[in-house]
């Protein structure tokens, strides 16, 4: 059921109090060890390059029958580096650096990634599990060790490789090395290795896939195929989101600011995160940031969980403006507008037609800055009255409407409200409104039912 962007009236996005969503989490992976299983669940939210980077390797197999080659009881077990077969120990091929992404602490369980000494960007294959706390340590040296995921199952398997005896082969990598019933003076065996013979993916994530033409403008405020800062698109296509489907509430706003991550899903435009409005496998509704460069398009990217859609083009316009006209407000061919009485806030339709000199009530996204420029149109709840900047007029038929309030609507996010009297003038029937932003009319062709002795 598509979920369409209408309007919170009642009080819910009126609190303010709560916590942001949580950074995304997930997948989590299994380390298949010589003494037994260690799942981690990795958290791209804090560390995205680091997670992908690691997850690169896991896919091509990289670490498969790899060894824990290096142990600091009381401190750290590495691994990554190297495999064993025979009697020869060799470096895994390593793929190019990956941006130092230190944001979660190095405590015991947490697993981060080796990097050369004095060289916060060199980490590539090898990575290290934390035995202890070593936050007082790791997470100020080398501008912070860079943590990517935690165990979530088998810190008593990982205690077991910490607690195997350690042993120096040579003077440069493996000087530390664990070893399995292994005396000293003996050839080394693949039985003394502690091995990792797999790393898999327990719960992968599926890549997010936008539908072809499956990006438009918010569907009750004319669904057009472009947008512009701080309008609110619906995002269609598959794998957008987890099993949970809902929109946002008021634990998801802090100090009144909006979630841009909302059940581990993010959307981008031209890099700039969005604010996540409605998430569900086969739609997502965002309101798009200001910054946006118009005339052109921006890529939309989902990502969900650790997974990201290939970048969908969206066309920008400076403005977009779009009035509340939901499909259940459509009789035959006419599509008329949602609109409300101001005296109280009862909806105009057929059965209750407007009459002239009404004080009706008109919603819209879409229609651009305000002023004062202070109060923000994106990403917050509005709190103050603003006006918007580009002159707005209406007309019914043929007669112009007073238009006694453009701009914001208070306690709301990003829509817009427009206080217009019914002209004396206007005609009984369905009367055709026009709305024009700029001197020039919006995508909507709208109805107004008016009678005069109603």
């Amino acid at each position: 059921m598509m979920q369409r962007m209408g309007l919170a009236l009642a009080g819910g996005l009126l609190a303010t109090s709560g916590l942001w969503a949580q950074l995304a989490t997930g997948p989590t992976v299994r380390f298949n060890t010589s003494l037994g299983d260690i799942d981690v669940l990795l958290l791209p939210g804090s560390a995205p390059a680091t997670v992908q980077n690691f997850l690169n390797y896991v896919r091509k197999g990289t670490y498969n029958n790899s060894i824990i080659h290096r142990s600091i009881p009381g401190f750290i077990i590495q691994g990554g580096g190297f495999t064993y077969s025979g009697t020869t120990f060799r470096a895994l091929a390593a793929d190019p650096p990956v941006q130092n992404e230190f944001r979660t602490s190095n405590s015991r369980g947490t697993i981060a990634m080796a990097k050369l000494g004095n060289n916060p960007n060199s980490a590539t294959n090898q990575w290290f599990f934390n035995l202890a706390n070593n936050a007082a340590n790791l997470d100020n040296q080398n501008q912070g060790f860079t943590v990517f995921g935690r165990v979530s199952n088998g810190l008593a398997n990982m205690d077991r490789i910490a607690a195997t005896p350690v042993f120096a082969l040579n003077s440069n990598e493996l000087t530390d090395i664990p070893l399995l019933n292994y005396r000293s003076g003996q050839t080394v065996g693949e039985a003394n290795i502690v091995f990792v013979r797999s790393i898999t993916i327990l719960d992968e994530t599926p890549v997010p896939e936008i539908s072809e033409g499956g990006i438009i403008s918010a569907g009750n405020f004319g669904g057009m195929p472009y947008a512009a800062p701080g309008s609110y698109i619906e995002i269609y296509g598959n794998n957008l989101a987890g099993e949970v489907s809902r929109g946002w509430n008021t634990s998801d706003f802090v100090a009144g600011n909006a979630p841009t991550t909302l059940e581990s899903v993010r959307v981008t435009a031209n890099g700039l995160l969005a604010y996540v409005n409605y998430v569900s496998k086969n739609q997502i509704n965002v309101q798009l940031p200001v910054g946006l460069p118009t005339g052109g398009t921006v890529g939309i990217v989902v990502t969900n969980r650790n997974e990201q859609s290939a970048a969908f083009p969206l066309q920008i316009r400076a403005l977009a403006p779009g009035l509340l006209a939901p499909a259940s407000f459509k009789v035959g061919d006419k599509q008329f507008v949602a609109t409300v009485r101001s005296t109280d806030g009862t909806f105009v339709t057929a059965d209750a037609p407007a009459k002239p000199n009404d004080l009706l009530v008109f919603y819209g996204v879409g229609f651009g800055p305000v002023s004062p420029a202070t109060v923000p149109y994106v990403g917050r709840i509005v709190e103050s009255i603003a006006s918007i900047t580009s002159p707005v007029e209406f007309e019914f038929g043929a007669e112009k409407a007073e238009v006694l309030y453009a701009g914001l609507a208070s306690g709301l996010v990003g829509v817009y409200q427009f206080n217009v009297r019914v002209p004396a003038g206007t005609p009984d029937g369905d009367v055709a409104l026009k709305v024009n932003v700029n001197g020039e009319a919006i995508g909507q062709q709208l109805f107004v039912p008016v009678r005069a002795g109603n």
